[in-house]
This record gives structure tokens, C-alpha cells and sequence, in this order.
């Protein structure tokens, strides 16, 4: 091969390895294009989203959805302004923006509420219905508490509360703290002899100025005059009250006389004299 041949054939063979290393342009449209659809895309949702925000804050802000109307239903030792101040109800107050669950959890904070329930009512009303612990008797635990029906201690006294409950006596705030569920048991049973009492013998429970509990063997009642205990144990109050109440009137006209009556057995009462 001359050297003029061998040189063509030098070019070519450059020519051919830099076209087999070339690569080609990048196309950013090819790209960029679908970027810029989902930004149109997000741009639009952000922008809906700022009018329906707009919409409704101008909805909320409207006059007819005001707070005009409020009613308060089933208080009796809660005033109406003092459920509303719990709640931080006002009146002309935006209703939609109202939270009803923590208006509710504010009312619930308050010892004689038991339960609450909230409603709204369009356009301008709202309704508030609550259920208040009943006292049942008053614990003596150190402090003296309220114990509703269903044996919670719920509140302790202050000046001005009622004393003219029955005093149960015989807990303590240690009890509760070291034996929670035997204590709740055990309370939830002086609420059973009270309610038997009340229905059975409101003669009896009239005169009954204490119930004391005893871990170890129940409870004994002590009258309102004279104190003369009235053993009853633990269990079956309904037929033991039975028995007492057929002969409480003649027993209670000899008081004087007597030392305990006991009323912890199936079938009859042991009367002791002094």
C-alpha cells in the first residue's frame, strides 16, 4: 500500500471510531414539557383550593351563622350562666368555628357533670344537654366527699353544700389508692344497702345518721338517736331490711333499753340488751 492510500485509510478509520463515539443532544423539551403539565396541575389545585378556603371562611364569617339561640336542658344545681361560662359559650359567636368536643371535655372537668352532649343547631342555634350526679351520701375519707348512686366519690364538700345525706364512714383515700377495685366494689355495695333502705324502709333510713364499713365483716348502721348499732354484714340487705322493718317501730320504742340489734343471719334478728 503507497502512502497516499495509507493515509486515506488512517482518515477514514478516525473518522468511523469518532462518529461510533458521538452522542446525541439532549432534548430538555422532551422533558421539561410533562414538568411543566404537573406544575400547571398543582398550580390550578392550589389555586381552587385558596377559593373553596376563601369561600368558606366568608361562608363562616357570615351574620347567619351567629350564635343567637342557646338551650340548656336537664341542670338543676349548675345555673344555666354557669354551664355556658364552663363551656365558654357566647352569645353572637361564630357556630361554625365552635369545637363542640372541647366545650364538652371543659364541662366534663366539673364534678357534678356526669355527662354532656352538644349539638348544633343551623343556622344560629345550639343545644346543651347534661346529666348531673345525684348524691347518694356523704363519705367520710379525712376530707368528706359526695358518693353518687353508682358508688363514685365524685366531690368534696364545700361551704354551702348539703350535709342531709347519710355519712359513710370506714374508707379512706389510702383505700382507694392501694385497693382501687375492692374499694370501688365495696362502696358500690354501700349504695345497694342505701338504695334497699330508701325503697324498703325510708322509716329506717330516716333515723340512720351512719353506715360504717368494716373490711373484715360489712357494715353496721348507727341511728340517729341514741347511736345504737344495727349490725347488718354483707350481702342479702334486701331480706334482712325486710325483717327489721316488720318489727323496727316496736324495737325503736324500747331504744333505751337496747344494746345492738343484729340482723346478719337468714332468718331471724338478734336483739341484745343493755
Amino acid at each position: 500500500m503507497n502512502d497516499f492510500a495509507a493515509s486515506t485509510y488512517h482518515r477514514k478509520k478516525v473518522a468511523t471510531n469518532k462518529a461510533k463515539v458521538q452522542r446525541q443532544p439532549l432534548d430538555l423539551k422532551k422533558y421539561l414539557r410533562p414538568l411543566g403539565k404537573v406544575a400547571l396541575g398543582l398550580g390550578g389545585a392550589v389555586l381552587v383550593c385558596a377559593a373553596f378556603f376563601g369561600m368558606y371562611r366568608a361562608f363562616a364569617s357570615a351574620t347567619l351563622f351567629r350564635l343567637n339561640n342557646v338551650e340548656v336542658a336537664n341542670s338543676k344545681r349548675l345555673t344555666r350562666n354557669e354551664i355556658l361560662a364552663i363551656a365558654g359559650v357566647e352569645p353572637g359567636c361564630n357556630l361554625l368555628r365552635m369545637n363542640l368536643k372541647t366545650m364538652g371535655e371543659h364541662l366534663m372537668q366539673n364534678p357534678w357533670i356526669e355527662s354532656v352532649h352538644i349539638r348544633r343547631y343551623f343556622p344560629d342555634g345550639l343545644s346543651i344537654a347534661v346529666t348531673e350526679r345525684e348524691p347518694l351520701a356523704v363519705v367520710n375519707m379525712g376530707f368528706i366527699y359526695y358518693l353518687d348512686a353508682k358508688g363514685n366519690v365524685f366531690k368534696v364538700l364545700n361551704q354551702g353544700d348539703r350535709l342531709d345525706y347519710p355519712v359513710v364512714t370506714g374508707f379512706s383515700e389510702e383505700d382507694l389508692n392501694t385497693d382501687p377495685a375492692g374499694t370501688r366494689e365495696a362502696l358500690k355495695a354501700t349504695c345497694d344497702l342505701l338504695m334497699i333502705l330508701r325503697e324498703k324502709g325510708a322509716f329506717i333510713l330516716a333515723d340512720v345518721s351512719e353506715i360504717h364499713y368494716d373490711k373484715g365483716y360489712g357494715f353496721t348502721m348507727f341511728t340517729s338517736s341514741g347511736a345504737l348499732p344495727v349490725k347488718i354484714g354483707s350481702g342479702d340487705f334486701s331480706a334482712k331490711v325486710d325483717r327489721f322493718a316488720r318489727i323496727y317501730r316496736e324495737l325503736m320504742a324500747q331504744r333505751s333499753t337496747l344494746h345492738y340489734i343484729d340482723l346478719d343471719y337468714n332468718d331471724k334478728i338478734v336483739v341484745k340488751k343493755s
